[in-house]
């Protein structure tokens, strides 16, 4: 009778343990899958910054080419005006 109580003690035990040890193995699985989830969007977030540095400086170069174009095209525009000005028949 002993000996059933003890052995009935110690499966209860050994269950408890196996439930523990299987919420610590799903705890640790979870955990690693949030950690690579992490590093997917960590991942996506750093090319979205690059692209848009990307697109920055595109955006500047093509500013920057409108402005030395303007310069350009006004420039002539501004210098013909003084030419009728001073133009005798």
């Amino acid at each position: 009778m002993l000996q059933a109580i003890n052995t009935k003690i110690l499966l209860a035990i050994l269950a408890a343990l196996t439930a523990i040890g299987g919420a610590v193995v799903y705890q640790k699985h979870e955990a690693h899958k949030a950690a690579e989830a992490a590093a997917r969007a960590a991942a996506i977030l750093q090319q979205q910054q690059h692209d848009a540095e990307e697109q920055r400086k595109r955006d500047e170069a093509f500013r920057q080419q409108v402005e030395r174009d303007k310069k350009r095209h006004n420039s002539s525009a501004a210098n013909e005006g003084k030419t009728w000005k001073t133009y005798i028949p």
